[in-house]
């Protein structure tokens, strides 16, 4: 069979649902400056998708730095990977300044989030090792696992959050690394994205008394959302030294692009010259640098933090107390479950954005079981108070249509072809 005849037979789980939902559920165009409304499909929507989570995606300081840096440094300064030419005292500036603030000794700069805990995990797994972690971790997280299993490891996984089958899945990892004379590294998340719910950490962390291994968390939603200061997951838990390699994205809170890995600093000059991700991978530009330098300045010194919190605190209590599911959620990330079938989902969605102009996120199986609908709201210190009343005003009339039936109907999937 010709490699590309299978792709006709099989467009792959997302990609079967292309014809219909191309454009509208997935590839969806949002136009204009990011902000709290833009434009859907020529309609000024209000958007609750954007992980903007303290607003500084268009802050005046934060596209005054962008612009400054691309200007005098343009978008190729520096080039080449970081270990041939493309290092930067401003690269080991942000670097410091990030480890400072996560309480690490050192921290190393990545490119993108995604392909840097594939490649962390990469690093520091061979075939003699072991893998513990939680069944609802992150894509990159599974890749990353993946690569370590192709490598010889052996992983063991543990439902969501169970820290009975955490501890039952260490001590199956520590006979197999006594055998083979490895180690085991216990991976999760600080706020797990879908959800909201936070990881386990201070749960996670006691273990440590009776179990040898070495913690790595992703805390992607928690960095500048979670603490007391924004320093994460960790420091709300009060655990964060007991976190051995502390990993977090720029694409959220720092509304940027990047990430880092924070740690000690012997473990992590080993990364610097075994991620291959990095080793063979251009440096991250100057503007993204530089612009993540002001960004993380406003992180630590603005209110915007505080300004979140609100929004989070008056939208999660005011749909509880509207009658809405919102889950375990302990983040700004905002759940809500309702009960439905797919075509039931696919309406509410539709409604939402075409009658009310409020455009969130829709999650269906297998994400979630059979039957059930869950819309994701991610609320941002850009939101205001007047944003949240109307989405619960509304939310409370889409509830009474889902409730009468009215979403059974395939008329409103008419609105797609206009």
């Amino acid at each position: 069979m010709d490699i590309f005849d299978k792709i006709q037979q099989n467009r792959g789980p997302l990609g079967q649902y292309q014809k219909i939902a191309h454009g509208y559920f997935m590839f969806p165009k949002l136009e204009g400056e990011i902000a709290p409304r833009m434009k859907f499909r020529g309609k000024e929507v209000l958007t609750w998708s954007l992980n903007n989570y303290i607003g500084l995606a268009n802050h005046p300081e934060v596209r005054k730095a962008d612009a400054e840096a691309a200007a005098e440094y343009g978008m190729a300064y520096p080039m080449g990977a970081r270990m041939m030419s493309g290092q930067t005292v401003f690269h080991e500036e942000l670097e410091n300044l990030l480890a400072d603030f996560v309480s690490k000794e050192s921290a190393f700069l990545i490119n993108y989030g995604y392909q840097g805990m594939v490649s962390i995990i990469q690093s520091l797994i061979g075939r003699h090792d072991a893998i513990v972690f939680d069944s609802e971790s992150h894509a990159c997280i599974m890749d990353g696992i993946w690569l370590g299993k192709a490598a010889g490891s052996q992983n063991y996984i543990f439902h969501h959050n169970d820290m009975e089958k955490c501890e039952l899945m260490l001590q199956r990892a520590t006979r197999h690394v006594e055998k083979t004379g490895g180690g085991i590294l216990l991976i999760t998340e600080g706020v797990f994205g879908m959800a909201g719910d936070l990881g386990k950490l201070d749960k996670i962390v006691a273990l440590k008394k009776k179990y040898n291994f070495r913690l790595l968390v992703d805390d992607a939603h928690g960095f500048g959302t979670m603490g007391k200061t924004g320093a994460g997951t960790g420091e709300h838990f009060g655990v964060q030294d007991e976190i051995d390699l502390y990993f977090s994205t720029f694409a959220k809170a720092m509304a940027g692009i990047g990430a880092f890995v924070a740690g000690k600093e012997d473990v992590i000059d080993y990364l610097q010259y075994n991620m291959r991700s990095q080793t063979f991978a251009k440096s991250l530009p100057m503007p993204m640098v530089k612009g993540a330098m002001k960004r993380l300045e406003l992180l630590k010194n603005s209110d915007q933090k505080d300004k979140l919190w609100k929004i989070v605190d008056k939208l999660q209590s005011g749909l509880k107390e509207a009658g809405f599911d919102l889950g375990d959620t302990e983040s700004p990330v905002t759940p809500v479950f309702l009960q439905g079938e797919l075509a039931e989902a696919t309406n509410v969605v539709i409604d939402l954005r075409e009658t009310y102009g409020i455009f969130c996120s829709m999650v269906v199986y297998p994400v979630v079981p059979k039957g059930v609908i869950m819309l994701r709201i991610i609320p941002t210190a850009a939101h205001s108070e007047e944003d949240v009343d109307y989405t619960i005003k509304c939310f409370r009339e889409m509830q009474e249509k889902l409730s009468a039936g009215k979403y059974k109907s395939d008329n409103l999937a008419s609105l797609l072809q206009k």
